[in-house]
């Protein structure tokens, strides 16, 4: 399901009928995260998970809350990707032929090494 928010107190729109769901193949699963605006499934319950001719519909609560610990566990393990490719021998060695850190470099010895970067700026100074 879509992330359909519901607006200030409306429902949010119903999007799965319940026949819909009927017509499912056993076994098939939605997760609707507009449970708590009613969900956009006619069969859902917020916060409950309903089995409905074998179809599992699923009406998490509170779904941004549950995300917060995994995104910044993956930033930070990006920037420990990133920083572990520019430390070589425990010194910081920033290798141009590696495609991710010279894609990454904005400047370098006092110059703009970004192709884009040194676009838009020669772009701008016309």
């Amino acid at each position: 399901m879509g992330s359909e928010m519901c607006i200030r107190d409306s429902p949010s729109p119903k999007i799965i009928t319940a026949e819909m769901v009927e017509g499912m193949k056993g076994g098939s699963v939605i997760v609707d995260l507009a449970a708590e605006g009613g969900g956009n499934c006619a069969l859902t319950k917020a916060g409950e998970t309903v089995l409905h001719q074998r179809v599992k519909i699923y009406g998490p609560l509170n779904v941004p809350s549950t995300v917060s610990g995994h995104a910044s566990e993956l930033y930070a393990k990006n920037l420990l990707n990133l920083v572990s490719l520019m430390i070589k021998d425990a010194a910081l060695n920033i290798d141009l032929e590696d495609q991710i850190l010279k894609d990454s470099l904005i400047t370098h010895q006092g110059e703009i090494v970004n192709a884009q970067i040194k676009e838009k700026i020669a772009g701008g100074a016309q």
